[in-house]
């Protein structure tokens, strides 16, 4: 459903019913101006999402994941941030050509946001009612009374107990995992076709993030919505995700179906993430594994292959050009590499 024709779709009106991406992002760049140069921060990013799917998107910190998501909603501040490529299209509608007041509309209202930091996302100076029932009274156009009956649901939704009383309180009278609920319902109250999770069970202990996971599942299954789940946490991907797509240097050096991924992947980078994972096998503990070297300093556009420096399989070519998504091993996935896994060297084409 176009945005400028008022209310805006619902997750509803699409999952199940048309399978085309709610989401499209193509050849995506950014960079950022520095007293010392551009630091070019996203590098040609392409990524869809279809209605009801969770895209799991992974790297190291600095690999450009957060930055590219709030790139393409045009969340980043310019100066510094500077948007040199690509498109963005929303239902098939482009991004970049919508007004302020469409893009206010899209961001909250069929774009939900999940931040990094409740914290610091929250506002400290207002009660947590207040901040749930602004995106109800702004997108819906409901009343007061209707917001504040809305806000109570979204937090017995997301699990709060007490969630009338509890509007009345401000972020610093809930804990870390409570805010982060309060962040899930922001960005769910508008039921919207996308919700964006930043890392949404980073700083919580173990048992807090079980609870974040198994909430997402059970919304997502309830509301239909497509999920774009920024993490490091190759374990909590494993356990969620559709697809994954794993970023380093800004870019997508690979990307397929997330059992693809773990069972067969292509790229180093990706191998040496799973290999710095812990394994419970054996009777003696195993040291954990870590990656050599660090991730690149992108003062110019890459024009070789930016993990060759810490590739164990680097040779002459990954240092000559760089590397472009391929198609490789079984159906959707990608991998953007020069050097081929002996085992996938006697592979019969499709």
């Amino acid at each position: 459903m176009p945005l400028a024709d008022g209310a805006p779709a619902t997750a509803q009106q699409t999952n199940g019913v048309d399978d085309a991406p709610v989401l499209e992002v193509e050849g995506l760049e950014t960079v950022f101006d520095t007293r010392d140069g551009a630091v070019h921060a996203v590098n040609g990013v392409s990524f869809h999402l279809r209605p009801g799917e969770l895209l799991g998107v992974v790297g190291e910190s600095g690999s450009g994941k957060s930055v590219t998501m709030m790139s393409a909603l045009q969340l980043l501040p310019s100066p510094p941030a500077r948007r040199t490529g690509g498109m963005v299209r929303f239902r098939g509608q482009d991004v970049d050509a919508m007004t302020p007041k469409a893009m206010r509309r899209l961001r909250g209202g069929e774009i939900g946001f999940v931040f990094q930091d409740p914290m610091t996302s929250l506002n400290p100076v207002f009660t947590v009612g207040f901040q749930i029932m602004e995106p109800l009274r702004k997108h819906l156009r409901l009343s007061k009374p209707e917001a504040r009956k809305r806000a109570a649901e979204l937090l017995a939704m997301v699990g709060i107990p007490s969630p009338e009383a509890r509007l009345n309180d401000y972020p610093h009278q809930f804990s870390g995992g409570m805010r982060q609920r309060v962040m899930i319902a922001i960005a769910l109250a508008c039921e919207p076709g996308v919700v964006i999770a930043d890392e949404p069970t980073t700083a919580l202990d173990v048992t807090i993030q079980a609870q974040i996971i198994e909430l997402v599942k059970d919304l997502r299954q309830r509301l239909g919505a497509a999920i774009v789940w920024i993490t490091h946490d190759l374990g909590v991907i494993a356990g969620i995700a559709d697809r994954v797509a794993v970023m380093y240097a800004g870019r997508i050096v690979e990307e397929g179906p997330v059992l693809e991924i773990f069972e067969d992947p292509r790229h180093p980078y990706t191998r040496a993430l799973l290999e710095t994972m812990p394994h419970l096998e054996g009777d003696r503990p195993q040291r954990l594994r870590t990656i050599p070297g660090q991730p690149p300093v992108l003062m110019e556009t890459p024009v070789a292959c930016s993990f060759a420096p810490r590739c164990p399989h680097a040779f002459d070519k990954c240092l000559a050009a760089d590397p472009r998504l391929e198609p490789c091993g079984a159906a959707g996935h990608r991998v953007a590499c020069w050097w081929t896994p002996p085992e996938a060297e006697t592979e019969v084409p499709a």
